[in-house]
């Protein structure tokens, strides 16, 4: 398999004609590159009254390999051919270099070029890449691949080292500026000793090119992307060319590239196919309009508890979320799970721009967040299943979509129901991801040697976690049952369909006597059928029944009827599983069954006889199949809830 490097662009704030000469100077030896032994001139040739030069050189390295490896090859240096091809009008040097030995089996190929900067003609810049091909190697060509670009990426490290001390060799000798090539019909180097003006001091005074598209070099790197080995930095640039060839989406910039890449361990088939889907999803979605677009609902600017505050000590953004004191259900009854996600991406998008301003705020490269959740008052309400299932579909989108953006998640009170939660939840949180996560429980976490305050600077810990900052984050609070949209339900000869709700609940309406009934076929033993429905008007019956026999279901696996007396299959035997129930007006039930047997479970709801009016209700039905579902069965226990925030 061919191994490939491609270096960023580096940049010495020095005019190329004296980084020529500093480069002169690493021939035939350098004490810098101990396994260069020699390097021989074959040829040297000057065209163009001296404007061009070509030379060839062959040079004699030693081998760097284990003692069992040099044995197996039978040899200690290896030689390699050179060429250099320097051009003084264009200011250009491009050096190509190949093996010599071993030729048959191994293909080594390196690239490099030195050339004027583009926007700064008193910078240089350098840029490589290098190949190699091991076709047939003694049978052990993947371990030689391995050690060949691991050694490779070191001696790189060394090539910048290098022009720096020899420039500063020249400075010692006092050459500081090298005069430019000028046709005047012959070919003498012009060097100059030191003079009071055109020295490379003054280049530094221009600004360096450090857009967020701009040449990638070490500067651009230190500031706004952080420490990288060389093979990453190689990788990045790499995976830009990838998307420089293709007109199809806008090219991304660095700091996006290299989040897509560490969320893939560096492969650059899997990130390219991973920021693709994300690019092609931000143009269907119109994302990148989102933070001028995206109008808060009032819902959710009065009764969703979370918002920025300040950084961490680390310069992070932090965003603290209240999801003790959230009512979960009542925001998705009320704006739905759509615009739930479309919040949390407004969210995110925000973190985007607010991790840009932080690293020119704070001088350092900051490419990620922290959450703050504070899980006070979290109780079994918030394992309503509706409410997770919507949280496991904007924890999927996030994933695939945000990557590498959440740098820590400091979880504070939690609760004992806690890990039931944590265990439905973080099995779909990247294992990554679930590394940053720390928890701190007890009235404490705040100020304890090993608490929050390790994380966050003391006078940024808000006040409700025992600080002295105010913020303007809220409690939350209980959404009023008022706002929650329903659907109207029209009636037609008589028959009543159920309308679907924000893609989670439906509507219906029973008259008097009237009965409806839902039935789901199963045919996975020990799966669990969980349940949710909301009582809004009048008073509901509410049963659960068995049946070993095959009803007749739609496409989905499940039937809705209404009856208008028992409602039961003719010649059918049902069998009571759950205790009925009278569900009141403005009164919830969550409840949930472990259905041992196969066959038909139907949820049967009806408005009593004697009713003066017509019932309406909301539900929402899922099954958790044996294979996925884990955990304690009291995690999903049946239960009522009412306006109080407590028993929700």
């Amino acid at each position: 398999m061919v191994q490939k490097y491609e270096s960023p662009v580096r940049i010495y704030k020095y005019p190329f004609e004296l980084v020529v000469a500093a480069y002169e100077r690493r021939f035939p030896t350098c004490p810098q590159m101990p396994i260069v032994l020699d390097c021989e001139i074959i040829e040297d040739n000057l065209y163009d009254n001296g404007a061009r030069r070509d030379t060839e050189r062959r040079c004699t390295i030693a081998v760097e390999a284990p003692y069992l490896i040099k044995k197996i090859i039978g040899v200690d240096v290896v030689f390699f051919i050179q060429k250099n091809f320097l051009d003084m009008r264009t200011r250009t040097l491009s050096i190509e270099a190949t093996n010599e030995s071993f030729a048959t089996r191994v293909e080594i190929f390196e690239k490099c070029r030195y050339y004027a900067h583009p926007e700064n003609p008193d910078w240089t810049c350098f840029d490589q890449t290098a190949t190699l091909d091991i076709k047939n190697f003694f049978g052990i060509e993947h371990s030689m691949e391995k050690m060949g670009m691991k050694q490779y990426t070191q001696t790189t490290l060394k090539g910048k080292e290098i022009i720096e001390y020899f420039v500063n060799e020249l400075k010692q000798e006092g050459v500081t500026h090298v005069e430019r090539w000028v046709d005047d019909g012959t070919s003498e180097d012009h060097i100059s000793k030191s003079t009071s003006s055109g020295t490379a001091a003054g280049a530094s005074e221009k600004p360096p090119l450090l857009r967020d598209n701009s040449i990638l070099d070490a500067d651009y790197i230190a500031k706004y992307l952080g420490q990288l080995t060389p093979l990453q930095e190689s990788k990045l640039v790499q995976f830009r060319k990838r998307f420089e060839e293709t007109a199809e989406h806008p090219e991304p910039d660095y700091q996006t590239l290299l989040r897509f890449l560490r969320a893939r361990d560096f492969s650059i088939d899997k990130s390219t196919v991973m920021l693709q889907e994300s690019l092609q999803w931000r143009k269907e979605h119109r994302i990148d309009d989102i933070l001028g677009e995206y109008k808060t609902p009032a819902v959710v600017e009065k009764y969703f508890p979370g918002g920025w505050h300040h950084h961490d000590k680390d310069g992070r953004p932090l965003y603290i979320l209240r999801l003790g004191t959230m009512d979960v259900k009542g925001l998705l009854k009320s704006v739905g799970e759509d615009e739930l996600l479309k919040l949390t991406l407004h969210i995110c998008e925000e973190g985007l721009k607010l991790m840009k301003e932080a690293t020119k705020l704070f001088d350092k490269p900051i490419w990620n967040w922290c959450l703050l959740v504070d899980l006070d008052g979290l109780s079994m309400r918030h394992l309503w299943r509706p409410g997770v299932k919507a949280l496991l579909r904007i924890i999927e989108t996030v994933e695939k979509n945000y990557p590498e953006t959440m740098g820590r998640v400091l979880i504070v009170r939690a609760p004992r129901v806690f890990p039931v939660l944590w265990t439905i939840v973080s099995a779909f949180i990247d294992e990554n991801t679930r590394s940053k996560f720390l928890f701190f429980g007890g009235p404490d976490c705040m100020h304890m040697e090993d608490g929050i305050e390790q994380y966050v600077h003391t006078d940024k810990i808000p006040s409700f976690l025992g600080g002295s900052c105010n913020t303007l984050i809220h409690e939350g609070g209980l959404v009023p049952k008022h706002l929650y949209k329903s659907e109207s339900i029209e009636e037609s000869n008589g028959a009543i369909q159920a309308h679907d709700n924000h893609g989670l609940y439906k509507s219906v309406d029973l008259k008097p006597g009237q009965l409806f009934e839902l039935a789901i076929r199963n045919n996975d033993p020990k799966s669990v059928l969980t349940w949710d429905f909301e009582v809004l008007k009048n008073d509901t019956l509410f049963g659960v029944y068995h049946t070993t026999k095959e009803l007749e279901r739609n496409a989905n696996d499940n039937f809705s009827s209404v009856f208008d007396a028992a409602g039961f299959t003719e010649g059918v035997n049902y069998s009571k599983i759950e205790q009925g129930v009278r569900c009141r007006p403005k009164e919830g039930v969550q409840g949930s069954h472990e259905m041992a047997n196969t066959g038909t479970y139907v949820l049967q709801w009806m408005c009593p006889p004697s009713s003066d009016g017509p019932a309406q209700l909301m539900y929402f039905h899922e099954t958790l199949s044996s294979a996925n579902y884990k955990g304690s069965m009291t995690s999903l226990q049946s239960g009522f809830s009412s306006n109080s925030l407590q028993s929700r």
